[in-house]
């Protein structure tokens, strides 16, 4: 009976996790092409973050658990293909694994600090998210300290595909653009702020000229920069 019981419950964790919801009509995605057969999570937890995962609209294929050495690994991280907004997909470039955890906090922000704010301000939604990766096995630079890429749990986010063609990059808009750019990009950054423990911009120093460093999931008080 036991065993009869814990089968049940990984067959309708996998069942609901593999409910990715379909394209809606703009972008097609790999991973939308055939439902994803996701393995069994190793635990409750992780399987309640990738079913809230599925709820937000994400395409994403889970990955497994790897110890890297040096001090970087990855953990309960998925692999990203897309995200939803309020009535698309949100296509997104050049991101690799990021945990569960940072890739639900990023869709959120992605759907309600990003593209609401690019619909309110520059009168179009949101076609793609540009980034510069996630994970990458290095420190902060200048420091012995590994930096949150080294398990997964930051983004550099470059800039924004609009609908209606426009590219908006922080390093082209933050000091450069127009006065409407400027506004877009700071009112994302402090959306940012409001979801992620830290994040970094071109107001933080010269090496985040060109991107917004996201990371972690906010607790008591985030380090907004």
């Amino acid at each position: 009976m036991v065993r009869t019981g814990l089968a049940l419950i990984c067959a309708a964790l996998v069942a609901g996790c593999s409910a990715v919801p379909e394209e809606r009509g703009r972008q097609t995605t790999a991973s939308s092409s055939k439902p994803l057969a996701l393995p069994a999570p190793r635990s409750a937890e992780a399987g309640q973050c990738l079913s809230r995962l599925v709820q937000m609209g994400a395409h994403y294929t889970p990955l497994d658990d790897q110890y890297l050495g040096q001090g970087c690994s990855l953990l309960g991280s998925v692999q990203l293909s897309s995200l939803a907004s309020d009535s698309a997909n949100l296509g997104l470039s050049n991101i690799g694994p990021v945990t569960c955890e940072v890739s639900q906090v990023f869709s959120g922000w992605a759907r309600y600090g990003v593209d609401r704010a690019a619909r309110q301000i520059l009168g179009s939604p949101v076609r793609t998210i540009e980034t510069m990766g996630s994970y990458s096995c290095r420190n902060v630079a200048g420091t012995g300290r590994r930096s949150g890429h080294a398990t997964g749990a930051a983004i550099d986010v470059s800039g924004f595909v609009l609908e209606d063609g426009r590219r908006i990059t922080v390093k082209g808009g933050w000091f450069g653009g127009t006065e409407k750019e400027q506004q877009f990009l700071r009112t994302v950054q402090q959306s940012a702020c409001k979801r992620f423990d830290t994040v970094l911009g071109p107001d933080y120093n010269s090496a985040h000229n060109d991107h917004l460093h996201v990371e972690g999931v906010i607790g008591t008080k985030a380090y907004c920069r």
